[in-house]
């Protein structure tokens, strides 16, 4: 397992942009795949998107296509979260998680919460 750290939350308009990192501590980060979650207050975590461990491989959720882009720095044992075109219904505690090819996600983050008003 890796230890995983997320920031860049916060509070922001309609429409606006925010990007989310997540830094992991281990030598193997370079070796998982991983993914941001979201939980909205009153519903189950969803997977948000997913990169490969060399970014060959991304996955969207069809809420978010072409609005997030996941991407990921094996150099510096982080994975990034760029969110445009935000909506209130994007308001959610995000976490980042490491996993394998199987979608087996074993590492969990603390969250950061996102908070999108009208």
């Amino acid at each position: 397992q890796v230890q995983l750290v997320e920031s860049g939350g916060g509070l922001v308009q309609a429409g606006g942009s925010l990007r989310l990192s997540c830094v992991a501590s281990g030598r193997t980060f370079s070796s998982y795949v991983m993914g941001w979650f979201r939980q909205a207050p009153g519903k189950e975590r969803a997977i948000v998107a997913r990169i490969s461990a060399s970014s060959s491989r991304m996955w969207y959720a069809d809420s978010v296509k072409n609005r997030f882009t996941i991407s990921r720095d094996n150099a510096k044992n982080t994975v990034y979260l760029r969110m445009n075109s935000l909506k209130p219904e994007d308001t959610a505690v995000y976490y980042c998680a490491g996993g394998d090819d199987n979608g087996l996600f074993d590492s969990w983050g603390q969250g950061t919460q996102v908070t999108v008003s009208s």
